[in-house]
């Protein structure tokens, strides 16, 4: 007789302590709430204060536990000090949505040192070394755990006028780190996963909209997503069931795209 119920699948997530980088607009404001109705105690990490402050104000009033910690992907101090943080107030973080990042903007070879750094700081390494210092505590607690990182269809596909090519590099080593981690921390019950979206609305790609137009009407079903139609991936890959799944990379792209 099987151990596992029928369907066995839930979205009770209130054993999870979640931390959600990027969580000040777009995707990961929504993932957030997202995981706060389903139990989760979150904490909200942006550099962003009052954006945070008010989606903190919305979690609660909707029943949810959370808390702001501020994050600059780019000061490894900051990285660390968030983790400690965190754990001091809701417990060891057993989920992490490592969500926050930056598009370049620009030609290649136009790009200044400093944006160059910014991006591969915010996108990559800040995203490494984060979950690095949660593998950390995870694995002396000897405590299983699910990390998501988000890629993108940039990962897999550029166009000669989206000027992202460091965006495009970043958002690919993101997607070798998911499958490399996920093999050196299975023994450990720790999965890592990724998402890659296609369109969604967000601030990032109304900045890109506003440099090449509107491409809507030039998509297979002429719309651009919006993150709640993200939230059942989210989901599936922090939730219990899903156990089984480690170092895989969800394209979500609405058929935008062949790859």
């Amino acid at each position: 007789m099987s151990e596992f119920e029928t369907p066995n699948f839930s979205v009770d997530l209130s054993n999870q302590v979640a931390l959600v980088t990027g969580a000040s607009s777009g995707l990961g404001y929504r993932f957030s709430k997202v995981l706060a109705k389903c139990g989760a105690k979150v904490a909200l990490s942006a550099r962003r204060l009052e954006k945070l402050e008010s989606l903190a104000k919305e979690i609660k009033a909707d029943g949810g536990e959370c808390m702001v910690v501020p994050i600059d992907m780019v000061d490894r101090d900051s990285i660390r000090a968030a983790v400690k943080k965190v754990e001091e107030d809701l417990g060891t973080i057993n989920t992490l949505i490592n969500n926050a990042g930056m598009v370049d903007a620009q030609w290649a070879i136009k790009q200044s040192d400093e944006l160059i750094d910014g991006v591969i700081d915010t996108n990559l390494v800040g995203p490494y070394l984060l979950s690095n210092e949660v593998a950390r505590k995870l694995i002396e607690k000897k405590e299983p755990g699910r990390m998501v990182n988000i890629s993108s269809l940039a990962a897999f596909n550029t166009t000669p006028n989206s000027a992202a090519v460091l965006y495009s590099t970043t958002k690919s080593a993101i997607v070798r780190m998911t499958e490399a981690l996920s093999v050196e921390w299975a023994k450990h019950h720790i999965n890592v996963n990724a998402i890659a979206p296609g369109m969604f609305s967000s601030e990032m790609l109304d900045g890109m909209l506003e440099r090449i137009g509107d491409v809507s009407q030039t998509l297979p079903r002429k719309r651009i997503c919006t993150p709640e139609q993200m939230d059942s991936t989210l989901l599936f890959l922090v939730s219990p069931s899903s156990e089984c799944v480690t170092g895989t990379c969800i394209k979500i792209d609405d058929g935008q795209t062949s790859r």
